[in-house]
């Protein structure tokens, strides 16, 4: 029994040491200042609201900045408005993110040698999928037919 209850001191210790731990993990800074907040003027706001979905969240990857929650897009989203707010215009903000986050920050990545790959390599699979196909249909049409000559002799 002694040894029963020294198990469970010694577990629940390190739990208890583990607690401090998830706390401090947690990111303890203040959100971006238009991170959630909108702009006053609705004509701002479309513009980098239009803006912030056609930019791609670093953290979440499969969504905009604008539906994101990563503390990441609130900045981001936060950068957007405060340059609309400013003036600049919505293709200098994202030359702006794309000179600070590269091209992977847009949904549609200029045609350039880094970014080749990304529209020749699907053609390539794809063309590589149909010589598979290909060769497959070649190979048992080519056991039909010498099996139907081999039925006929018997």
């Amino acid at each position: 029994m002694l040894r029963l209850f020294a198990c469970f001191v010694a577990v629940s210790v390190f739990c208890l040491t583990l607690l401090p731990m998830t706390a401090a993990a947690q990111n303890r800074l203040p959100p971006a200042p238009y991170a959630y907040q909108q702009l006053e003027d609705p004509a701002q706001e479309a513009k980098a609201k239009l803006l912030m979905e056609e930019l791609r969240c670093l953290v979440c990857q499969g969504q905009s900045i604008a539906d994101s929650d990563a503390p990441l897009a609130g900045d981001m989203r936060s950068q957007v408005r405060e340059k609309i707010a400013a003036g600049e215009s919505p293709d200098a903000i994202r030359q702006f993110l794309i000179d600070r986050y590269g091209n992977w920050v847009t949904y549609d990545p200029p045609l350039g040698m880094d970014t080749l790959i990304l529209y020749i390599a699907p053609l390539l699979a794809l063309a590589f999928g149909l010589w598979l196909a290909i060769g497959r249909m070649r190979r048992d049409a080519g056991k039909d037919q010498s099996g139907k000559g081999q039925g006929d002799a018997a």
